[in-house]
């Protein structure tokens, strides 16, 4: 009786779920899995498409439908835990499922790779045969962030030693750095996570950056990557030795490590970028990067400035407008902003409960919510040669996501021409990084807010004063000002063949790389988010991490397989690849005349941003040519 009882309260518990937050697309998947019954992927049971990111839970299904696959998840899942008919799907089933999920035509080169993300088939190379020596490190890392997590964790599962130098106290890069009011993902967190691993229990759908912090932290522990790092320590230095075919790596604690892979995962958004003012140093009162907040730091009531309107600052300022006294802040130029349903919203409980509870929910949730926020935005951001407007927008669907943005700026500025004026931008949205509204424009109608958008002058003991010769005192200034992002692993020291520095390399704000992996004179090197891998059209960094970590573990086991001591990539490979990325480029918004932005240097280069889809990139880095590579065997 108890087991009936328990049973039918389980039944019930789902059904109240399925009704309060199942998504019916995802449920379907789980069925097909679960049964191995392919009809549940032909009509009444065809969800219709949905681009919005968080889409219609009932999929556009009628109510008899639901109710079958209610009835049919509830009597599998009540009857206790089964083998599933189905764990990885194989590429034709995987196509057809992920076409009738999303109700669109998926190209087929999504399949493999849909089906690594989702953990239904292994990422990973085979395990190398490993030298006798191999107690030592082999592979010495730079970074415990989300990239060296990654590496980390697929070196652990090949058994390959390795050595993480981390400079923080704990791991999370960006995330174990940034603390202010605000701070969170603008990617959906179910796809800014690992593809292996036990799924978080995530409370929202954009998580806030302490939950982002705890999920990395887990992760260091749960992949066995925490034993291998070294905390409080920095790479001062690292030198190719050519006659040893090894790398000598200096730490700050006075350390030398000899390794034969060097690999940086230091990031980009990690090296705070102060702004150009004069008078910086004469401000008495706190002055602080929002990269650097204090702990201690109390704004109650306090006259504040932010310098920035970027990424940080819109979600610090609405963050703290009610807490301070009075907020100033200081625009040089206004950012295009989207409003998106749900975020900053909680996860329904039932909701997270399904992800828990129903086999391959979370995973399909997974893909739903990544697919969103993938490769389909890219072809939009192409320049059109005979669009008639190339001053506002590059083609007719980018000035159609024009006017959505400019509609949406003049409903929430209704009534406030003066700030429609000053925060309407004048180039092409997505020509900088779209920005996510989470009450921005409300927060900027305030009295007790003021936009301001002459440039500043100087900062004085106590005030800010603009060209305009305005003088606003302020107990507190905070400068949201974005991070150096062109110095990348040449601020490491790192000295490679002839004693070559990457400094010298990469002047001139100019960092290149073949793939953003590697760099020629630089042996068995290789370097995680660098040149031209950051995500400027949708994507999260978690998966482009995750491809650099196959394709270095590879070249990696490769190595030690094949008896080769070092691995360079050839000189004509880096630069034919190269121009395929200025070629694609000069194609794409980012190099839109008159706007300047983070993504390229001084000369227009864009240094940050990769002009391929992430199929793409998944493809250039799932197995390595080393016909690309000068190989030396000793």
């Amino acid at each position: 009786m108890g087991i009936e009882s328990n049973a039918a309260s389980r039944a019930d518990q789902l059904a109240t779920a399925i009704e309060a937050a199942g998504d019916y697309r995802v449920l379907l998947m789980s069925l097909v899995h679960l049964t191995g019954d392919t009809t549940w992927l032909e009509p009444p049971f065809t969800p219709a498409r949905d681009v919005n990111l968080i889409a219609d839970p009932h999929a556009g299904l009628d109510d008899d439908a639901r109710a079958r696959i209610r009835e049919a998840i509830i009597g599998l899942v009540t009857d206790g835990p089964t083998e599933p008919a189905i764990i990885d799907p194989g590429d034709e089933l995987m196509l057809r499922m992920m076409r009738v999920c999303l109700g669109e035509q998926v190209a087929e080169e999504y399949a493999l790779m849909m089906r690594e993300d989702l953990g239904f088939t292994g990422r990973d190379v085979e395990p190398p045969t490993l030298p006798d020596d191999s107690g030592d490190p082999i592979v010495a890392i730079v970074g415990a962030g989300v990239s060296g997590l990654a590496l980390g964790a697929v070196l652990t599962r090949l058994g390959v030693p390795y050595v993480i130098i981390e400079k923080s106290t704990d791991v999370g890069g960006t995330w174990w750095d940034n603390r202010y009011p605000g701070c969170g993902v603008d990617t959906p967190n179910h796809a800014y996570s690992f593809s292996h691993g036990d799924r978080y229990d995530w409370s929202r759908y954009f998580s806030p950056r302490d939950e982002i912090a705890d999920y990395l932290q887990r992760c260091a522990d749960d992949f066995a990557v925490r034993p291998n790092i070294r905390f409080g320590t920095s790479v001062v230095g690292a030198t190719w030795d050519d006659d040893a075919k090894r790398w000598h790596v200096a730490t700050s604690d006075g350390d030398t490590l000899t390794v034969r892979v060097f690999v940086s995962a230091i990031g980009v958004l990690n090296v705070p970028k102060p702004p150009a003012i004069d008078g910086l140093d004469d401000f008495e009162g706190p002055l602080f990067h929002t990269a650097r907040w204090p702990d201690d730091i109390d704004l109650t009531g306090k006259d504040v400035a932010v310098v920035g309107t970027g990424a940080s600052a819109m979600q610090l300022v609405p963050s703290i407008a009610e807490q301070v006294g009075r907020l100033t802040v200081y625009q040089r130029s206004p950012q295009w902003a989207r409003p998106v349903d749900g975020y900053g919203s909680e996860i329904p409980e039932p909701g997270r409960w399904l992800l828990k509870s129903i086999p391959f929910y979370a995973e399909w949730f997974r893909f739903v919510m990544s697919w969103r926020y993938g490769d389909g935005l890219l072809p939009l951001l192409r320049r059109d040669p005979d669009w008639e407007h190339p001053d506002r927008s590059v083609n007719r669907s980018n000035d159609r996501h024009r006017q959505q943005m400019t509609d949406h700026l003049l409903a929430e500025l209704d009534g406030r021409p003066d700030l429609v004026e000053k925060c309407l931008p004048d180039y092409p949205p997505f020509g900088k990084r779209i920005l996510l509204d989470n009450g921005w424009f409300r927060t900027v109608c305030r009295d007790d807010v003021e936009l301001v958008t002459d440039p500043i002058s100087h900062i004085t003991a106590d005030a800010i004063e603009t060209r305009d010769g305005q003088h606003r005192r302020h107990d507190v200034i905070i400068t949201a000002t974005g991070f150096e992002t062109t110095q990348l692993t040449a601020r490491l020291g790192v000295r490679g063949v002839d004693g070559v520095d990457l400094a010298d390399v990469w002047a001139d704000q100019d960092p290149r790389a073949h793939i953003g992996i590697t760099v020629p004179g630089f042996p068995n090197m290789f370097v995680m988010l660098g040149p031209n891998t950051g995500l400027g059209h949708g994507g999260s960094t978690v998966f482009m991490s995750e491809c650099q970590a196959r394709y270095i573990s590879a070249c990696v086991a490769q190595m030690l397989d094949d008896g080769i001591d070092a691995i360079e990539v050839r000189r004509e490979v880096h630069d034919a690849y190269n121009a395929r990325v200025d070629a694609e480029h000069a194609e794409l918004i980012w190099t839109h005349p008159g706007m300047t932005n983070w993504y390229r240097n001084q000369h227009g280069r864009i240094t940050a941003l990769s002009p391929w889809r992430l199929v793409d990139y998944w493809a250039m880095t799932h197995d390595p040519d080393l016909a690309e590579f000068d190989l030396t065997r000793t």
